[in-house]
């Protein structure tokens, strides 16, 4: 066993190792936890420009930080060239409103490794010689029209000739409380540099708010030989030390709110948040503490940098007192990074490349940095604070108000560290199928967390994400805990069943408000509204319909067919160690025939069902104005219902009595209802059998849409709305109104729920990663005889699995190099294409260009885009070594 599949052994519920890690969030300005304005404008409330100068109320940001289990204390880098006006202690990028296609980050810097136990971590940031061009990025972008690409840093030049400082920041924990911090700077550029390099230690302001709260205090030590000392007293986290290896300098100032600034209002006290950035930045001596003590400080180190030069900086930060605190520095640090070699190679044994094994551990690293800590109490939040002025009282009948329950402190894998800074509940249960190749006991703390009673609402409803807990996303957290049990299963030769069992009798709840709340008929045909693919439809579906109609969801209802089915699969499972799960697995097996009947035979009329027979394809169909009006979209809400699939192996019979004559009853007496049930006859007395709302026959011919390069099939992977629709738009008169949707390939050109998602077009992997899994599934089934045309047209057959692998390959082809050394998530940008500099950071973006592949979206989704790292590995396995796991 590895050195650190041995520490997640022995922190196994006690979470030791995890007790640091970099829970410090890349952005808490302009986030909803922060806003407590009349009208909800998160964005405008606290903007960038206030963030170094306001104390925050829920929450810390920082550059490559790191900071305890509850976000006491913090610890990130701080830096400043000389040239800027403020220091650079936070990622800049562009509120919703400034950006023409809604929020983005305008920096560049690279998540490059990370254990789970975050025993050694590696992070670079990339920090231009120049000023930094703040209000360039801001006009530039503001100015552009949604049809117009983004206007990103490095179109202003400043990074040409590779003039640019690369800060590289590791982490080593010597011991779970023991945390050595090295920075490298490389000076890239071709003239000397100067850097003022800031590394920076605070306490959360936890005391501004209510009363009775001890304030903790940071104090600098006598020093001994080139080590500066700083104490960090907290009433709850103990004593902890900062050394700081020749360092000029310790500034202290308070992490207070500067109110003259801001305000115009008289400062609680004479040194405030932003002091460190006046007295280096500004010139102001007297905006630091003189006496060298206060709640933030940092190191001081200035740097000249001769064209190539490098310099290390060495902190340790720590529970303990070391008199020789560096004397091990060095050989702990190697000793870790030689850890992590190991760990991914124990990981991955399998024929992949260089370059995928590469790709694998860099988005495997994102998802381990990408877990923050995040505080949000929402009836505190909405009755304000005793010791703060009372908030607008709309706000108890505005956003969340409904919440009033729910309560975090709690640390959460989010989908992105900037763009994203929350968790999104159907994002998290793609980062658990992820995080379990690392680390399945995160994993499952994680997707219990969202069924447990401070999150989930009373109702059953778990909450989507801050900006609206009642938003409804995809019901994927069964179809999450079930892989991720089978994941450390497989792994680890045990399988947890007190978890499975726990997230299952909470789901039973979700399940239970999903039928009470969105089968408006009563029909088990289901809205759910936006569920997550934002401006996929004609209109925002999230929001009243034109008209005041209903909306039968194909996507709505598939949902609610792979729910039922995950937890059909999940009792399954209970009953083979507890009998009483055989009745339950019983009622969601009729379900599922409800629900895969009423697909099929309710819609526009009657016998119909929500499939259109002349188009091959399942279709929304909209109730209004007396009439029902098929939405003849070919999007992925169409090719939802190939997900709905689950296949039972021969030995239900011997294994499961009970549930066997159930199935048997319904196949001699309800023959209406088991349509959508196919058996195979294993011999020996054995059935196989596949559940599914798609027939063989509709299979088909999904899958010859799907596969069809002039409709979905793309180079990397499968297109969230039909190329099609380029040449041929869908458009639909409704109350005088034009409702249209087209191909766009790459940024949405529609402010349709917020215009910084687009579901018309581009390649998300979620989605695609569940589409493989259904194929494996119909696989396992129909066998090598089944075989279909990929591409369409092509004469080119291939078993279900192969056309699993051939997805794979074209998802994971838009991070890896193809013969020219190109890699398509760069898209047209030939200084990442080319510049051995930047050419082997691979970013991973929210979403790709539906025809190229370049990333779009948030620049960091290192949370459900990690999915490529589960699918190496299945290639690895399978592909590498010519079988597959039906073999």
């Amino acid at each position: 066993m590895s050195a650190e599949r041995n520490r997640l052994e022995l922190g196994r519920g006690k979470a030791l190792w995890h007790r640091w890690g970099p829970y410090l969030s890349e952005r808490q300005w302009g986030t909803v936890r922060e806003d407590y304005s009349a009208d909800g404008s998160a964005w405008t409330y606290l903007p960038h420009d206030q963030a170094r100068s306001r104390a925050y109320r829920w929450g810390e940001d920082g550059i490559a930080g790191i900071c305890d289990r509850f976000q006491q204390l913090c610890f990130a880098v701080a830096m400043w060239n000389g040239k800027d006006p403020i220091l650079k202690e936070r990622l800049f990028g562009l509120a919703n409103g400034e950006g023409n296609h809604g929020e983005d980050v305008k920096e560049y810097y690279f998540f490059l490794d990370a254990l789970p136990s975050h025993a050694y971590m590696k992070m670079l940031y990339r920090y231009p010689h120049a000023e930094f061009p703040y209000g360039q990025l801001v006009d530039e972008n503001r100015a552009r029209t949604r049809l117009d690409p983004e206007f990103e840093l490095v179109d202003t030049g400043i990074f040409d000739d590779d003039r640019f400082f690369d800060v590289f920041v590791e982490y080593a924990k010597a011991a779970p409380d023991d945390i050595l911090a090295r920075i490298t700077v490389v000076n890239r550029g071709p003239e000397p540099a100067h850097l003022t390099l800031l590394p920076t230690l605070w306490f959360r302001n936890t005391w501004s708010w209510k009363a009775g709260v001890a304030k903790p205090e940071l104090a600098e030590e006598p020093s001994e030989p080139g080590v500066r000392i700083v104490r960090a007293l907290h009433e709850r986290l103990g004593t902890h030390h900062l050394y700081c290896n020749d360092a000029a300098g310790v500034l202290f100032t308070e992490n207070e709110t500067n109110d003259e600034r801001l305000f115009n209002a008289r400062n609680a006290c004479l040194h405030v948040k932003d002091g460190i950035n006046d007295y280096i930045a500004g010139g102001n001596h007297d905006a630091v503490n003189p006496s060298a003590r206060g709640t933030k400080c940092c190191a001081r180190y200035e740097l000249d940098l001769a064209p190539g030069e490098e310099r290390v900086v060495r902190l340790r930060l720590s529970d303990r007192k070391h008199a020789a605190p560096f004397a091990d520095f060095d050989d702990i640090v190697s000793r870790r990074i030689a850890e992590a070699d190991e760990f991914y190679r124990e990981l991955n044994g399998f024929p992949v490349s260089d370059d995928e094994r590469a790709i694998q551990r860099q988005a495997l690293a994102g998802l381990l940095w990408s877990k923050q800590f995040y505080n949000y109490i929402v009836h505190d939040w909405l009755m304000g604070d005793p010791q703060q002025p009372p908030p607008p009282p709309q706000r108890l009948l505005e956003r969340n108000s409904g919440w009033d329950h729910f309560y975090s402190d709690d640390v959460i894998a989010m989908p992105d560290t900037w763009e994203y800074p929350w968790f999104a509940a159907w994002d998290l249960a793609f980062h658990c199928v992820a995080l379990a190749l690392v680390d399945p006991e995160y994993a499952k703390v994680q997707l219990s967390l969202l069924t447990r009673e401070f999150y989930m609402h009373p109702n059953g409803q778990i909450p989507a994400y801050e900006w609206a807990f009642g938003d409804v996303n995809p019901p994927v957290q069964a179809w999450a805990a079930y892989r991720v049990y089978k994941i450390e299963r497989r792994r680890t030769g045990r399988g947890d069943l007190f978890f499975l069992e726990r997230v299952f009798q909470k789901l039973l709840l979700t399940f239970t408000w999903w039928v009470n709340r969105k089968d408006v008929a009563g029909r088990n045909v289901f809205q759910g509204g936006f569920l997550g693919l934002d401006n996929i439809g004609i209109f925002d579906r999230g929001a009243p319909l034109p008209g005041g109609g209903r909306l039968d969801q194909a996507d709505g209802t598939s949902w609610m067919g792979v729910f039922t089915l995950n937890m059909l699969a999940i009792a399954l499972e209970l009953a083979q160690h507890m009998p009483v799960y055989e009745d339950i697995a019983s009622k969601f097996f009729e379900h599922f025939l409800l629900i895969a009947d009423a697909m099929n035979k309710i819609g526009g009329d009657e016998d119909r069902g929500l499939w259109d027979e002349d188009d091959g394809f399942y279709y929304d169909y909209l109730h209004a104005g007396g009439k029902v009006i098929p939405l003849q979209i070919r999007s992925l809400v169409g090719l939802t219902p190939l997900l709905a699939v689950e296949t039972f192996d021969g030995t239900i019979r011997q294994r499961l009595p009970n549930l066997a004559k159930r199935i048997e009853w319904f196949e001699r007496n309800r023959p209406d209802l088991i349509e959508n049930i196919a058996a195979m006859n294993l011999g020996g007395g054995g059935i196989r059998r596949i559940l599914s709302i798609v027939d063989r026959d509709r299979l088909e011919r999904l899958l010859k849409r799907m596969l069809d390069e002039s409709e979905f099939l793309s180079p990397y992977g499968i297109r969230s709305l039909s190329r099609d629709h380029a040449a041929h738009p869908y458009s639909l008169m409704l109350d005088g109104s034009e409702y249209r949707i087209d191909y766009e390939p790459a940024e949405s050109t529609s402010g349709l729920f917020g215009g910084n998602s687009n579901w018309r077009g581009p390649i998300w992997y979620p989605i695609n990663f569940l589409i493989i899994e259904a194929l494996q599934k119909y696989h396992y089934f129909y066998g090598d005889e089944f075989t279909v045309e990929m591409p369409t047209g092509s004469g080119r057959r291939l078993t279900l699995w192969e056309v699993s692998m051939e997805l794979s390959h074209r998802l994971i082809r838009i991070f890896t190099r193809d013969a020219d050394g190109r890699r398509a998530v760069f898209g047209d940008n030939e200084t990442f294409q080319r510049n051995p500099l930047w050419r082997d950071y691979v970013p991973f973006y929210e979403y790709f260009h539906g025809d190229n592949g370049t990333g779009l979206g948030a620049s960091h989704q290192t949370g459900w885009t990690a999915l490529v790292a589960k699918l190496v590995q299945q290639c690895g396995e399978y592909c590498g070594q010519g079988k597959h796991p039906f073999d």
